[in-house]
């Protein structure tokens, strides 16, 4: 090795390419390489999302359809078999309310609960709740539980 073929470490240095508008004399003075007028040549430009170059954009060309109901109330399900999975783990006896199904992790505090009919019964139970379905109450009714709603 000598001073003529000294040259850095592989990777040590990052070429940044070349500087533009820096003057005439760069070869990449004038406009930058950004070519002449229009928005992308101006500083600051960003592409808004959506932007179809003035076109009418297509979320706006598409029509608005549906509806929101506002007042819609949302149920959490809980299906019978559920609740003969607790009877069968000894987590629940003979009551069932709300706040049992809170601490077995089946619902929160803060949400209304239907209780379904899919699965089967076998235990009697008097389950206290927002709301049943048909199948659920009768299938709750046969094995001589109650079904109430809050």
């Amino acid at each position: 090795m000598t001073l003529n073929n000294l040259q850095p470490a592989k990777g040590s240095v990052k070429t940044q390419g070349k500087r533009v508008g820096r003057g005439e004399g760069s070869g990449k003075g004038g406009t930058a390489t950004r070519g002449h007028k229009g928005a992308k040549s101006r500083s600051g430009y960003s592409r808004k999302v959506g932007f179809e170059g003035g076109q009418m954009p297509l979320q706006r060309r598409v029509p608005k359809f549906g509806f929101k109901n506002i007042n819609r109330k949302e149920y959490v399900g809980v299906n019978l078999h559920k609740l003969q999975e607790l009877v069968d783990n000894n987590k629940i006896t003979d009551t069932v309310t709300v706040d049992t199904l809170v601490e077995n992790g089946l619902a929160r505090k803060s949400d209304l609960i239907k209780i379904l009919g899919n699965g089967e019964l076998k235990a009697k139970l008097n389950i206290t709740v927002h709301k049943f379905t048909a199948t659920a109450k009768a299938a709750i009714e046969s094995v001589g539980g109650t079904a109430e709603t809050l």
